[in-house]
């Protein structure tokens, strides 16, 4: 088994990534591939152990960092804009096609969080991918914030928007915060799973740009589930998730037409990446197995 770094161009930023390799020389035409990147601000760290599990049951697996994050290059910092990290998934596709390693005709998207909502985009978008598995996906950006909160956070963006225009100021807010302080993801399960995620992961920073934020809630990947048929669609949800919330993805996936698969943990948000690793992790790779060879 091997891995290594690689690097491509997306709209003249760097993006760099890491290819994970099955044990032994490539079969002819290359293996069965897996493009897949983090959730909202993560960095390609996150999801090494996921590479690792698929490459052992035999597949390819391309990694990356989105721009402004991680390796990738980019500015401002902890910048996040959807239709850009769409467009860094869909390069990041691009170069894995020319990799000799790669069958481009067996590819398949894994996303979590975030980039379970931007592979249901890719759904409809590319028709290069064979299918996809989406993992506690985002539904809608607005249902991740309590409805109590969404005033005073209104009026935050409100304040920001105009002193960019006015200044340029490129202003912050933490993405979790303990009780009692403002961060864009409320409340103790996001506080809990992220205070020491900085420790473990030097490239990842618990910040993010305001403007990041109002994209975040203005982004609404449920619109596109109607049209990812006919690739198979498979959604990963958490039956306690409070972030990406359970009823709201459950409504969302039964606008999916088949081929499609709905799996439910018995965890939260966070969770599906630890106790509910080798249940979520085993789910996407019965699917691959069986649409990717």
């Amino acid at each position: 088994m091997s891995e290594r770094s690689i690097e491509f161009n997306s709209q003249g930023v760097r993006c760099v990534g890491v290819l994970y390799l099955p044990e032994g020389a490539a079969p002819e035409g290359g293996h069965s591939t897996i493009v897949m990147a983090h959730g909202f601000s993560g960095v390609k760290e996150m999801l090494v152990p996921y590479a690792k599990h698929f490459r052992k049951h035999g597949f390819a697996v391309l990694t990356f960092d989105y721009r402004c994050l991680g390796g990738s290059e980019g500015e401002p910092r902890y910048h996040i804009v959807p239709a850009d990290q769409i467009e860094d998934y869909r390069n990041a596709i691009s170069f894995a096609t020319e990799l000799p390693e790669v069958d481009a005709a067996r590819m398949g998207l894994w996303g979590t969080s975030m980039s379970g909502g931007h592979v249901i985009c890719l759904g409809h978008l590319e028709r290069r991918i064979k299918c996809i598995s989406a993992q506690v996906p985002l539904i809608d950006g607005l249902e991740t914030v309590p409805p109590e909160a969404r005033e005073a956070l209104y009026r935050r963006l409100e304040a920001d928007r105009l002193e960019r225009m006015t200044t340029g100021a490129v202003n912050y807010m933490p993405i979790a915060a303990e009780d009692g302080k403002s961060g864009l993801f409320p409340g103790r399960d996001s506080w809990e799973a992220m205070k020491n995620v900085e420790e473990r992961v030097p490239t990842w920073a618990n910040r993010i740009t305001m403007d990041s934020v109002e994209k975040f809630i203005e982004y609404v990947p449920a619109v596109y589930l109607p049209r990812v048929a006919p690739t198979p669609f498979q959604m990963i949800v958490a039956a306690q998730d409070t972030l990406t919330p359970h009823a709201v993805a459950v409504a969302a996936f039964e606008t999916a037409a088949e081929p499609k698969r709905l799996k439910v943990l018995s965890c939260g948000h966070f969770e599906a990446y630890t106790i509910g690793f080798d249940e979520s992790a085993g789910s996407a790779t019965e699917w691959f197995r069986k649409y990717l060879g």
